[in-house]
């Protein structure tokens, strides 16, 4: 089961997961009475997406820390599985940072006063191949500061293993070659150790990070004495008996009334990686120090009761949108670094897309001017109206689930300069999409209202209405994930030609060689909603 708006059960008590999404890798700081929460974005731009919340269990998204991924040059097509890796959240010095690994490039930081802003840009502190997972450390007994990071076999040729540095008090750099802190290959039955995140505890340093791989993993901690080691290390949550698979790769928070906490993910599949709270405590061992103990003594708990914090209203981070002025809220990310003009303010509502000219519209996995976002778990119907306001021929706008995978419904431009509405999609193994059902004539003014029922195992049936009742199109179609990443909400806006962006700031080609302006995709009132009964009547199909 997963709640419609929130894990809290009203009740005093919560249920997992308690951000039903694909926030993956979250880490997770306190400042005062709040928390802070961030998580991997990959390949798209804004990417750092910024959480609050004041109980652990009600969260909102309140904006992005990293405006365009770097370098620019490596972002101006979608890269779904790169950039932001396993991001880590930290207050220090009267300033937020955030570190994370990029495997391609290296080691970067953003920091800022204030959540809010204004965040740095990106600054590269180690560069290299394989470069994962990175969190700092600085050490309020002696002032020093470190850095521990992962290792991406894909680059590197190696993984399992964590590098540690002194790093310098401002986070600009590291000051030595590094050191393996932990090589888990001489950890009998540990494989894939990666997503370290570093604290200081009871005098010892300590290494939470998970191994085991990604959807069948648990959570590891290791302790040490000196930041450089001898390590040793326990698993303090695993999935054991319950239902909950590879709960691990998160972060430690501990409240203003000294209660532990531990945030971390599970795999779905399509739907990606759902957050999860776990209670935590520290257990004495009889040598001096205790171990954490995660969940129900390291099995993860579905229902528990809230932490001792202030109540706190239901929330869950925005889903829905009216476009207000012609902007889109911060739950929307491009697949790439965005170019200039895609998008036009104006006075009204609604989000006027242009048709970005592009000869790859028969891929939207291949295009940056998709605007996304996560695909919510459990049983939705996602709506949105639209409008094409395009006289180019081929022209097309609409509501695309896209993954690894993908299916769309929208509106086209005939050659004969009629309007078209069509419904394609693109198996996994396909470099082009192609129809999911017989294109549909519609009168040339139509607006349209797409709709798309996803269940809670994320089959996706698409439907429209032009004014006359509902209408189903084509089958089911079965919402994939790509390789890091759940399968994503998106809009789109595209016509037929030469590239018409750089992706990295240049400016849409208006006209095609016919000297057709490109036009746009004018959406409006988009919603995602827990699925109530379809109206659609099944028998009411494009090739009925």
């Amino acid at each position: 089961m997963v709640p419609e708006v929130t894990g809290d059960l009203g009740n005093g008590t919560y249920r997992n997961p308690v951000l039903a999404a694909d926030w993956s890798d979250p880490d997770v700081v306190r400042v005062g009475e709040d928390f802070y929460l961030t998580a991997s974005s990959f390949g798209r731009a804004p990417g750092l997406p910024l959480l609050h919340s004041r109980d652990l269990v009600n969260w909102t998204l309140v904006g992005h820390a990293l405006r365009r991924l770097v370098p620019e040059e490596a972002f101006t097509a979608p890269r779904h599985d790169r950039g932001v890796w396993a991001p880590s959240f930290r207050h220090h010095d009267g300033r937020f940072w955030i570190f994370w690994g990029d495997p391609d490039h290296g080691v970067f930081q953003v920091n800022s006063p204030a959540v809010e802003g204004p965040w740095t840009l990106p600054h590269l502190v180690k560069e290299g191949l394989g470069l994962i997972d990175a969190c700092p450390l600085w050490d309020p007994e002696t002032g020093e500061a470190y850095l521990v990071h992962g290792w991406a076999k894909s680059r590197a040729g190696f993984n399992n293993r964590l590098t540690g540095h002194r790093m310098s008090p401002d986070g600009t750099e590291v000051l030595d070659e590094g050191r393996t802190l932990v090589d888990a290959d001489l950890i009998p039955g540990w494989s894939t150790l990666e997503g370290p995140k570093l604290y200081r505890h009871d005098g010892r340093f300590w290494i939470l990070a998970p191994a085991g791989g990604v959807a069948t993993g648990w959570q590891g901690a290791f302790r040490a004495d000196s930041f450089f080691g001898p390590y040793e290390e326990r698993i303090v949550l695993s999935q054991g008996d319950t239902d909950v698979n590879g709960p691990h790769q998160g972060g430690w928070v501990r409240t203003g009334e000294g209660e532990d906490w531990f945030l971390h993910f599970q795999q779905t599949g399509a739907h990606g990686r759902l957050v999860h709270l776990q209670p935590m405590r520290w257990d004495a061992d009889g040598d001096g120090g205790g171990w954490p103990v995660l969940g129900d003594e390291g099995s993860p708990v579905r229902v528990h009761r809230k932490p001792a914090l202030p109540e706190a209203p239901p929330a869950r981070p925005a889903v829905d949108d009216d476009f207000p002025g012609g902007a889109f809220g911060p739950q929307w990310s491009w697949t790439a670094n965005p170019g200039a003009g895609w998008t036009t303010p104006h006075e009204g509502h609604g989000l006027r897309l242009r048709c970005v000219r592009t000869d790859r519209a028969g891929d939207l996995r291949s295009v940056p001017h998709v605007l996304t976002q996560r695909l919510p778990a459990g049983a939705r119907t996602v709506e949105v109206r639209l409008r094409l306001e395009s006289e180019a021929p081929g022209a097309r706008a609409g509501l695309v689930v896209l993954g690894d995978a993908y299916a769309w419904i929208g509106l086209e431009r005939a050659a004969d300069g009629g309007v078209l509405l069509a419904h394609r999609f693109a198996p996994g193994n396909a470099d082009r999409e192609r129809d999911a059902a017989p294109a549909r004539p519609l009168p040339a003014a139509a607006e349209v209202l797409l709709r798309i029922e996803v269940t809670a195992d994320a089959r996706c049936r698409f439907s429209y209405d032009a004014g006359e009742g509902p209408v189903r199109l084509g089958p089911e179609f079965a919402a994939t994930p790509w390789r890091w990443v759940g399968a994503l909400l998106g809009l789109f806006a595209a016509a037929p030609g030469a590239d018409g962006a750089d992706g990295a700031g240049g400016t849409p080609s208006e006209a095609g060689s016919d000297g057709t302006p490109s036009g746009a995709g004018v959406f409006t009132d988009f919603r995602c909603r827990a699925a109530a009964a379809t109206a659609v009547d099944p028998r009411a199909t494009a090739d009925r």
